[in-house]
């Protein structure tokens, strides 16, 4: 085993303690990967303005709609999108302002 150089074994332990376990890790890579895809970046941008359905979405961004609603279920099954229902139609939503702050904090730091 080798020594450790910059800290003693005690802060190695408090530093263990911080550092988020294997299962939080994971939910954020998960988290951050919607950020990473340009669809899902232009439909949160999109509903970051406005509340908008499938058929909008795909008109505005000019992408297919099955691609927009495969796209919207992952955004949904990581809890970052939600719907709410008008008859046929899913109006899709930000499911809160943090997820639109992350994404102009990323354009601030980038510019």
């Amino acid at each position: 085993m080798s020594k450790l150089l910059k800290i003693s074994e005690r802060g190695k332990f408090e530093l263990q303690d911080l550092i988020p376990n294997d299962d939080c890790v994971n939910k954020l890579a998960c988290y951050f990967q919607n950020y990473s895809d340009q669809t899902r970046i232009k439909i949160l941008s999109a509903l970051s303005i406005k509340d908008l359905c499938v058929n909008d979405l795909s008109k505005i961004l000019g992408i297919n709609q099955t691609t927009i609603s495969h796209q919207l279920k992952t955004l949904k099954d990581q809890n970052m999108v939600e719907y709410k229902r008008e008859g046929k139609i899913l109006t899709y939503r930000l499911k809160n302002q943090h997820i639109n702050d992350v994404m102009l904090y990323a354009v601030k730091i980038l510019s």
